[in-house]
């Protein structure tokens, strides 16, 4: 059997991180969210699939041709018209049967052994299900006998179910079919959802409940859940080769990498992922659930909580960062501070799509792009976006998104 992986969407809700890379390619707990994934279905599978269109010179170049022996194979999707219209891209190279994720979910390698477990039973299309605490946000299932699927609906307002399509599929031949029958939606794209209607009008459409957690990377804080579930789930410890320097403290479970170095004073509470070629202090505080990429500067007295930080970014001494996302190659001014809950203790909101949108946090930083940088003294408000290549002027206040010239 094949695996496909679907990989060509912009991720524009998770914009400004999006705007220089593709949505799988955002870190998480140290590696890209698609390295996790390959990670899961290595050793299952003897080639992967992966459907690329934006920004797809990324994955190409960080992955190549082979990874963990798995023989990978591109596939460009020219116009993004859907997830139908993705998986319709690979009739060519896949096999009879197949398995299809979406590029944004985080699974496990035992879900995969369950899910391909499962399918030997019924060998007809299946689907993966997940329970959801809201699903009126979903396409939800509805399941009947031998959990054949009776119908699925597109975030229905009266749910008779919480079974949501989970985005990880495993089709034959007819699925090819089914997508030549569909027409655009409203939304002008060719819907995965109307190909497997035809199906389950035929009876041949499977669902598996799956018992462990898919995280599913849609919106800009489903980052910081995903860091926490991977950082509580991992082997951390520190390589070889780093330096900690005496009356450093490390508490609890922390990977650090290669050529790392930790200065005198500084305090590390697990669990975290901090990465090769760091320098962390003097007089650091960096707190759980915290991901540092490589080659990253940390200044004296900063304290970074529950944050991912990309690599090359530089932030100077007496800053705040927490509960964000911090692009590639910034550079924190002295004394810039990321506020990260309100005076009233109400839900932060974050600008996606242009409009503001409940997080579900109490606590949410800011979500910086890449090449941003500050001058001394900046603070920035609960929620706020900076785009890639903006520069934010010495003591100014960030109530507002700032775009930049560079997009």
């Amino acid at each position: 059997m094949d695996a496909v992986i679907l990989a060509a969407g912009e991720g524009t809700r998770l914009r400004p991180l999006t705007s220089t890379r593709a949505k799988p390619m955002l870190p998480v707990a140290g590696k890209p969210i698609l390295e996790w994934d390959l990670e899961a279905l290595a050793g299952k599978f003897d080639r992967v699939t992966i459907v690329v269109g934006y920004k797809n010179e990324k994955i190409i170049d960080y992955f190549g041709s082979e990874f963990n022996g798995l023989k990978i194979e591109y596939v460009t999707q020219k116009e993004q018209l859907g997830t139908a219209h993705a998986i319709s891209t690979v009739e060519s190279i896949v096999k009879d049967e197949f398995l299809v994720m979406n590029g944004d979910l985080l699974i496990s390698s035992e879900l995969v052994d369950e899910f391909l477990l499962d399918y030997k039973d019924h060998k007809t299309t299946a689907l993966c299900l997940t329970k959801v605490e809201d699903p009126s946000q979903f396409g939800i299932v509805e399941l009947g006998k031998n959990n054949m699927v009776k119908n699925i609906v597109e975030k229905p307002e009266k749910p008779k179910s919480n079974l949501a399509n989970a985005g990880i599929y495993i089709f034959n031949g007819e699925i090819f079919d089914a997508i030549r029958q569909i027409e655009k939606s409203t939304r002008l794209e060719y819907e995965i959802t109307d190909a497997l209607k035809i199906l389950i009008n035929k009876n041949e459409v499977c669902g598996f409940k799956c018992v462990d957690e898919i995280t599913d990377i849609g919106r800009p804080w489903d980052l910081l859940k995903a860091n926490e579930n991977l950082l509580q789930k991992i082997n951390l410890k520190p390589d070889e080769d780093t330096e900690i320097e005496p009356f450093s403290t490390i508490k609890g479970p922390v990977h650090i990498g290669k050529g790392t170095n930790i200065r005198s004073g500084t305090y590390i509470e697990g669990p975290c992922w901090i990465g090769k070629n760091c320098t962390i202090g003097p007089n650091c505080h960096i707190r759980p659930y915290t991901s540092i990429e490589n080659d990253i500067y940390v200044g004296n007295a900063v304290e970074i909580k529950n944050s991912i930080i990309m690599s090359k970014t530089h932030i100077g001494h007496l800053s705040y960062v927490g509960d964000s996302v911090i692009g590639e190659n910034c550079n924190f001014g002295a004394g810039t501070k990321v506020a990260n809950l309100r005076f009233d203790y109400g839900e932060v909101k974050v600008k996606v799509r242009k409009k503001f949108k409940p997080s579900g946090r109490r606590k949410f930083g800011c979500l910086m792009g890449d090449n941003v940088k500050t001058g001394i003294n900046v603070s920035i408000m609960p929620g706020r976006s900076i785009y890639p290549g903006a520069i934010v002027e010495a003591g100014s206040v960030v109530r507002n998104t700032i775009y930049s010239e560079e997009l």
